[in-house]
């Protein structure tokens, strides 16, 4: 196929057309496997879900607690950290403070600037 003697919008046309037709071989292609998957997992006495999430007896015990109820290749969310606990409150806005771990924000520069010790800060 030489695409030279296309014009600009024949190729477009040509573009669209040929990405439709990738989605809908695609969707076809999805839709057949997720069929032979669950014929094959009905042949085991098993429902497709039951065999994704895991949750059948034996397959529970030996899978880690992080990866129990996840599908094969899906990634482990993170679990959410704690709100860091604040050791140190801005004196003149009591709203602002400070873990004490990462930068010191400006207002305990100021502080420590003044020649007064950090300590006094806490919170």
């Amino acid at each position: 196929m030489d695409l030279s003697t296309y014009t600009l919008p024949e190729l477009r046309r040509l573009q669209a057309k040929v990405e439709a037709e990738i989605r809908r071989r695609s969707d076809v292609t999805r839709r057949n496997l997720l069929k032979r998957m669950q014929k094959m997992a009905a042949d085991e006495g098993l429902s497709l879900d039951e065999l994704l999430v895991g949750s059948a007896p034996a397959s529970a015990e030996t899978k880690p607690a992080a990866k129990r109820g996840q599908r094969a290749g899906a990634k482990a969310t993170k679990a959410a950290k704690p709100a860091p606990v604040i050791k140190y409150r801005n004196p003149t806005n009591p709203d602002q403070g400070w873990s004490g771990r990462g930068r010191k924000p400006q207002w305990a520069l100021d502080w420590i600037a003044q020649g007064k010790p950090i300590e006094e800060l806490a919170a």
